[in-house]
C-alpha cells in the first residue's frame, strides 16, 4: 500500500504552481472558485501521504507540499489561499492539513522557518473558530486542533463541536450526517472515520471510549454493504472518492477497534483496494478522475473538482502504524459467511447477499437528497447493486435521457417522466419496506419492497386523478457485449448476455403491462457507460390501480430464464403486509 499511495500521487507532481501552494488538474467547475479547488488538489493527498511518513514510508517530495504550506497560508504571498471564512470549501481541506501536522510534524512542520510557522498557524486557528455546516463538517476544526496541539501551538475549543456530533447518533452505532435523514458512506468515510482518528489521538478518554464503542457496532452493519471481492454498493452522494467506501476498515486499525478479527477487518479494506485497481478510474496521466467505475463527469456533485477524487487516499490511513501493529501482522482471511439479508433499520435498508456474496443488492426506502445532483437516483431508487450500480439521468425527455433503472417512473404527456424522489412514512424491518410519495399532488403512492434473494419483489398500489403512462426499469446490463438472447412480451422483459441477466416479470393480471428494452443514453450508469434496461410499461387510467413484479440481475448467469417467485411465496413471511394485501389483491390467493 505505501507504493500505491506513492503512485497516486505522482502524477500529480508536475501540476504544482510556481509557488506549491496550488494544484491545477484540470478546469474547474465546482461551485467554489478556483482557489478552494487548487487548495483542494493541494491539501487532499495529505490523506495519503502523512499516514505514509508516519509509518515510516520514504516520499521524496515533501518539500514541495511544504513550500505550499507555507506560500498558500502567507497573506503576502501572490498564491495565498485567503483566509477560511465561514461555510467555506477551505475549511473542508483544513482537515487533512491538520491530520499530516498530528501525524507527521517532522516531516511537514518541523523544517518551516518560524515566520512560517506563524503564518500557518494563524491561518490554521482561524480556521478553528469559523462556522462549519451542522453535519460531518464540525469535525474538520476538530481535526485541525489535533494538528496544531501536536506543534505545540493553542488550539480553540472543540468539545461543544463534539457534543454537536456525539448527537447525531440515531442507534446501532449508526450517526446522520446532521440533524436530517442522511445515513449514507459519510456516515463510514466521514463521521466514523473523523471520530475514530479523535478517538486515537485526542485526550478525552470518555469520549474515546464512546466513539470506538459505537463504531464497533456500526462494523457489524457495515460488513453487509461489501461483497466476497471487495465492491461496495454505490449508493449516496460523492462516489466519485471510490475507495474511501472502505477508509472505516483502516480507521478501526488506527484508532485500535478489533470490532471483527484483525484478519477480517484487513480482507475488507485490503479486497476493497484491489477492486478499484481493477477498473478504469485514471486517466492516460495517471490522474484520478471523478466518475465511479470509469470517467463519469455526469455522475459529479456541484462541489466537485478535478481534485476531488483524491479523498479516495482516506483508505491509507493504516499506513501510520508500525509493522509490528496486529493490523499487518493478522493475515488476510476472505470474507465471513454472512446471512443472506440483513435489514437495518438506522438507514432503512436491507442488503441481500446474491451469488454467493458476489454480489450485494440493496433495498432502500427511507431516504432522499435534493440538494445534490440527481439526487433521487443517488438515493431514492428501490434498489442499487454491486455488480449493476444505478443510473443517473441525462435530460427530462423520453425514457432513454431518464435511465429509469429500479424505480417506477409516470408521466401524464408521455415524454416527461417523474421517478419517486421523497418517500414518505417509510419503515424498514425483516426484509420489508414500505414508503409513500406523491409525484404530483393529485397522484398518490404506496410502495412495498419484498426482499426475496436473489430476486426482489415490488408492489404499487397507486391512486391517481389523471391519465399515466408508467415505466418500471430493472437493473441496467452492459450493452457493449453481445447480447446471447433478449425476450420481451406481455408482462415481462429480459436480457441475458456475458455481462449478465436481467428480468422484470409482471406478477399482477391488470392493467396489462409489456416489455420494452430501453437503452438508455451513454454516460448515465455508475457501472458501464453503455446499458441497457428492461423495463415494463402500462397506461393507467384514472382510479386506483395495484402493480406489482419481480426484479433480477445476476452478474455470472445461467444458460435459462430463471422463475420469479409468486407473491404468496414473497410475503409468507410478512404476515401484517400480507393481511393487508390479500385483502386489497383477490387475485393474490392464485399465487400472483
Amino acid at each position: 500500500m505505501r507504493e500505491l499511495v506513492r503512485e497516486l500521487v505522482a502524477p500529480l507532481l508536475p501540476r504544482f504552481s510556481s509557488g506549491r501552494a496550488r494544484l491545477r488538474l484540470g478546469g474547474n467547475a465546482a461551485h467554489y472558485p478556483d482557489t478552494a479547488a487548487e487548495l483542494e488538489s493541494f491539501a487532499r493527498p495529505l490523506w495519503g501521504l502523512a499516514p505514509l511518513a508516519a509509518g515510516g514510508g520514504t516520499f521524496e517530495h515533501w518539500d514541495l507540499w511544504r513550500e505550499g504550506l507555507a506560500n498558500g497560508t502567507d497573506p503576502g504571498h501572490p498564491e495565498y489561499w485567503g483566509a477560511v471564512t465561514d461555510i467555506d470549501q477551505r475549511l473542508v481541506e483544513t482537515a487533512a492539513i491538520g491530520l499530516a501536522l498530528a501525524l507527521a510534524p517532522e516531516t511537514l512542520w518541523d523544517p518551516l522557518t518560524g515566520r512560517q510557522r506563524d503564518t500557518v498557524a494563524t491561518w490554521l486557528q482561524n480556521a478553528m473558530t469559523v462556522k462549519a455546516v451542522e453535519n460531518n463538517w464540525q469535525f474538520f476544526p476538530v481535526l485541525v486542533g489535533l494538528g496544531l496541539k501536536r506543534v505545540g501551538v493553542e488550539a480553540a475549543p472543540v468539545a461543544e463541536r463534539l457534543d454537536l456530533l456525539e448527537s447525531y447518533g440515531v442507534g446501532a452505532g449508526w450517526y446522520s450526517d446532521g440533524r436530517n435523514p442522511q445515513r449514507d458512506y459519510y456516515i463510514p468515510f466521514a463521521m466514523h472515520y473523523y471520530a475514530l482518528i479523535y478517538a486515537a489521538l485526542g485526550d478525552d478518554p470518555p469520549r474515546a471510549c464512546r466513539l470506538k464503542e459505537r463504531a464497533a457496532m456500526f462494523a457489524h452493519d457495515f460488513q453487509h454493504w461489501f461483497t466476497t471481492d471487495g465492491a461496495a454498493v454505490p449508493y449516496g452522494r460523492s462516489m466519485t472518492y471510490r475507495f474511501a467506501q472502505g477508509a472505516f476498515w483502516g480507521a478501526l486499525a488506527f484508532a485500535d477497534v478489533e470490532a471483527l478479527p484483525w484478519e477480517v477487518i484487513k480482507g475488507h479494506l485490503l479486497r476493497h483496494v484491489r477492486w478499484w485497481l481493477n477498473h478504469p478510474i485514471q486517466d492516460d496521466s495517471g490522474l484520478l478522475t471523478i466518475g465511479y467505475a470509469y470517467a463519469q463527469p455526469h455522475l459529479a456533485e456541484q462541489y466537485n473538482a478535478p481534485g476531488s477524487p483524491y479523498w479516495a487516499l482516506k483508505a491509507f490511513l493504516p499506513l501510520a502504524l508500525p509493522e509490528t501493529h496486529a493490523f499487518w501482522q493478522a493475515g488476510e482471511t476472505a470474507a465471513p459467511p454472512l446471512p443472506v439479508t440483513s435489514t437495518q433499520p438506522e438507514p432503512g435498508v436491507t442488503l441481500m447477499r446474491c451469488e454467493e456474496g458476489r454480489q450485494v443488492v440493496m433495498l432502500t426506502s427511507s431516504q432522499h437528497h435534493n440538494w445534490v445532483r440527481h439526487g433521487a437516483a443517488k438515493y431514492a431508487k428501490f434498489a442499487y447493486s454491486t455488480a449493476f450500480g444505478f443510473s443517473v439521468p441525462a435530460g427530462t425527455w423520453g425514457l432513454e435521457q431518464g435511465a429509469f433503472d429500479s424505480t417506477l417512473a409516470l408521466s401524464d404527456d408521455g415524454d416527461h417522466w417523474r421517478p419517486c424522489e421523497i418517500p414518505q412514512d417509510p419503515s424498514a424491518r425483516a426484509g420489508l419496506h414500505y414508503f409513500r410519495w406523491n409525484p404530483w399532488p393529485d397522484v398518490d403512492i404506496e410502495t412495498w419492497l419484498v426482499a426475496c434473494a436473489p430476486w426482489h419483489v415490488r408492489i404499487h398500489r397507486v391512486h391517481s386523478a389523471r391519465t399515466l403512462q408508467t415505466a418500471e426499469g430493472a437493473f441496467a446490463l452492459n450493452r457493449d457485449v453481445l447480447c446471447h438472447r433478449t425476450e420481451t412480451g406481455p408482462g415481462h422483459a429480459r436480457l441475458l448476455s456475458p455481462a449478465g441477466l436481467c428480468q422484470i416479470e409482471d406478477l399482477a393480471p391488470s392493467p396489462a403491462r409489456r416489455g420494452e428494452l430501453v437503452a438508455a443514453l451513454p454516460g448515465t450508469n455508475v457501472m458501464a457507460p453503455r446499458t441497457t434496461i428492461p423495463t415494463l410499461l402500462a397506461e393507467l387510467a384514472p382510479g386506483e390501480h395495484w402493480l406489482a413484479c419481480a426484479v433480477l440481475a445476476l452478474s455470472d448467469p445461467p444458460v435459462e430464464w430463471a422463475n420469479p417467485p409468486s407473491l404468496t411465496l414473497a410475503l409468507a413471511a410478512q404476515d401484517a403486509v400480507a393481511t393487508r394485501l390479500t385483502q386489497s389483491l383477490p387475485w393474490l390467493e392464485l399465487g400472483g
